[in-house]
């Protein structure tokens, strides 16, 4: 199916459209659920487990997170092109609603461990199936805005969730109030299911024929897009070594901490500046191509860390989660760059495959983290501080970009 919308196209855009919508209207109430109750799993799993043990159960939460993401990744990918996105979406959030069950009914660190190998699912599967969807529908000069829209309606929930979950344990504490908020996420996975079921198309039979080798999808995967990949896993490696900790040092370990819901304002904060930089990067990507902002996305990446370690109050905190924020710059745009390297034809199944690659690696990140931190916060920081230099010189110099034919028109 070709990309470009021609007069042949246009019959069928109603019911792209309705897809496109109600896959945008089930990442709202999904992304709601997932953040406002997973946020906050490490207080909770502080709180249901002994002191060494809980340090080890939140690096082990977090290496799930990468780990469980990139298996699920490539099987998504071949899911989608093997079911078609509708009947794909459905059995996720099926496994995501297991997940939400788990972590309600049985009041154990190990319970939420088992349930979070259930809910990280729904992400895995919405990458591929979402950017092969506007690969079909957005023409290739206009990709980095579209990838951008959907990033700015997976920010509303990113926004709100955290706010809305840091309410809770302000209400009820950790105990209750973390449970309160999965009660709340299983009705909206339920409500999403709904919603995707009314209002996405099945094009289960539009698909091609997948390739169930990953191996044979590696051999198709060209040098630019490799380049990419080693210098995203660097930087991953950056963000996911401090990640699951960032609410403990800012609630815990600082010099004046801060409260669970002014660390879901401090959230908000973040999410507040990476929407308002989407849309003017992705026009100017789109227009100046876009490996210059997704070079300078790493740097903000690299920054966080070291910036983080020098916070010890909300005021430097706050401006520390705009520079967080600000790391999100080129994420649109770095998708659409893969979307535009990835060969035709192939394009939800080697999205699969780059965060299959990516997160079996960046798992071990956050395993490592846990360690890093054992010994000190410091080191953790430290340590991601090195890995985003070495992933930002790799990108300048062996990333490539690829310039989108002129005159091509899309949706966008």
């Amino acid at each position: 199916m070709s990309s470009d919308l021609n007069e042949r196209d246009v019959p069928g855009m109603p019911s792209r459209k309705r897809s496109l919508v109600g896959l945008l209207g089930m990442i709202v109430l999904v992304g709601m659920g997932e953040h406002m109750a997973e946020r906050f799993l490490p207080l909770y799993l502080q709180q249901l487990a002994q002191a060494s043990t809980a340090v080890l159960a939140i690096g082990l939460l977090a290496g799930m997170d990468d780990l469980l993401s990139a298996l699920y990744s490539f099987p998504g990918g071949y899911l989608s092109d093997r079911l078609g996105t509708k009947r794909a979406l459905l059995v996720f959030n099926a496994l995501s609603m297991v997940g939400y069950l788990c972590v309600i009914l049985v009041q154990t660190w190990w319970a939420v461990l088992l349930g979070a190998a259930f809910f990280i699912s729904w992400s895995a599967i919405s990458l591929p199936a979402t950017m092969d969807l506007l690969s079909r529908i957005v023409a290739k000069n206009r990709r980095a805005m579209g990838v951008s829209v959907i990033s700015l309606v997976r920010r509303v929930p990113k926004m709100l969730g955290p706010v809305v979950g840091g309410g809770c344990i302000a209400i009820w504490g950790v105990g209750l109030g973390v449970r309160v908020a999965f009660c709340a996420a299983l009705a909206l996975a339920l409500a999403a299911a709904v919603l995707q079921q009314r209002m996405i198309a099945d094009d289960s039979g539009e698909r091609k024929e997948p390739e169930p080798d990953p191996r044979k999808l590696w051999d198709e995967m060209p040098p630019g897009l490799r380049n990419l990949l080693m210098s995203d896993i660097l930087i991953r490696f950056c963000e996911r070594i401090p990640d699951s900790f960032v609410v403990v040092w800012a609630t815990r370990a600082v010099l004046h901490p801060v409260s669970e819901l002014t660390f879901g304002w401090l959230s908000a904060i973040e999410n507040i500046t990476a929407v308002l930089v989407y849309v003017p990067v992705a026009y100017l990507a789109d227009h100046f191509g876009k490996k210059p902002f997704v070079l300078i996305t790493f740097g903000f990446f690299t920054c966080f860390p070291l910036a983080l370690m020098h916070a010890q109050s909300a005021g430097p905190l706050a401006a520390v989660f705009v520079l967080r924020g600000l790391k999100e710059f080129g994420e649109p745009t770095r998708k659409a760059l893969i979307m535009d390297l990835a060969p035709e034809g192939r394009k939800a199944a080697m999205f699969g495959l780059y965060y299959l690659v990516r997160d079996v690696v960046v798992a071990f990140a956050a395993f490592g983290g846990a360690l890093l931190w054992r010994v000190s916060p410091q080191l953790n920081l430290g340590t991601a501080f090195v890995f985003g230099v070495a992933g930002t010189l790799w990108f300048a110099w062996r990333g490539r970009d690829c310039a989108p034919p002129a005159g091509a028109r899309g949706v966008f």
